[in-house]
């Protein structure tokens, strides 16, 4: 009976990771420039000095309570808060059913289709902001919510398609095949089927559809004013008009809140996978 020697893997890993030590420094340096600004942005939301100042030379709530009583970011808040809730509505459900149907029918009309779809991902999006300014200047959808939401939702749908594709990728069609010939409808085997399975790209999807509302600046620059005055573009006008430090208060409330959602979306797909 020939016995199989046992390698020592541990030092193999150990002369891996030293020879990979170059591009772990360079993964660190470029993680510290990218999160660096969270760093100079939070402690100067807590500045008690009237311009921004860092480092702070004193403790004060007086932006956050400027943001959250002042009546001009109350309602920007809200504004914002409701174009991103509709572009989620809208753009979740059809970025879902493109992907569903662009993997389905496969073909040169696809490739067509998926290509126009995602084209507002492509376009510079100052030319989507000025097609979509003279667009509703003709039909009267100017400084309005619902002009805002349709607009963020063509943003948000290449990004709920991609999330959904890439999960479709994984899914079993003949999962769907078993159900049909169960006798489940096609829109039954959909719902109870296909959906349940896609849940986690899913609901990657909405959140990007929602982090593609908060983040707009440029279309909101064009077509949102008045009452319908978004966050993004107010905070452009108090850099544009003064230095208003309660543009660093808002930036912080950002910054949390993508942390809130980046764990809520590592929790959710946690208790999925358990």
């Amino acid at each position: 009976m020939n016995v199989v020697p046992v390698e020592n893997t541990s030092d193999d890993m150990q002369i891996l990771h030293l020879r990979r030590l170059w591009l772990y420094i360079v993964c660190c340096l470029i993680v510290f420039f990218l999160i660096a600004p969270a760093f100079v942005i939070v402690p100067m939301s807590f500045s008690s000095s009237p311009d921004l100042s860092f480092p702070p030379p004193g403790f004060s709530l007086q932006w956050y309570e400027r943001l959250f009583f002042d009546v001009r970011w109350q309602s920007a808040i809200s504004v914002s808060a409701l174009v991103a809730f509709g572009t989620v509505l809208i753009a979740t459900p059809l970025g879902t059913l493109a992907a569903y149907g662009l993997y389905q029918y496969k073909g040169i009309t696809s490739t067509f289709l998926s290509a126009l779809v995602i084209s507002p991902m492509i376009l510079p999006t100052i030319l989507i902001a000025v097609g979509t300014f003279f667009l509703y200047a003709k039909i009267g959808l100017l400084h309005s919510v619902t002009g805002l939401v349709l607009a963020h939702s063509c943003l948000a749908i290449p990004f709920v398609m991609i999330s959904v594709g890439s999960g479709m990728t994984k899914f079993d069609m003949n999962l769907e095949l078993a159900a049909r010939i169960h006798g489940a409808t096609r829109i039954q085997t959909f719902f109870r089927v296909t959906l349940p399975q896609l849940r986690m790209s899913i609901a990657a999807g909405a959140l990007l559809a929602l982090v593609t509302s908060l983040d707009d600046v440029l279309i909101s620059l064009f077509i949102s004013g008045g009452p319908s005055t978004t966050l993004t573009k107010l905070m452009f006008a108090s850099m544009r008009d003064q230095i208003d430090p309660t543009i660093s208060a808002v930036s912080t409330c950002l910054i949390a809140l993508a942390v809130v959602l980046i764990a809520a979306a590592r929790f959710i797909g946690f208790v999925g996978r358990a």
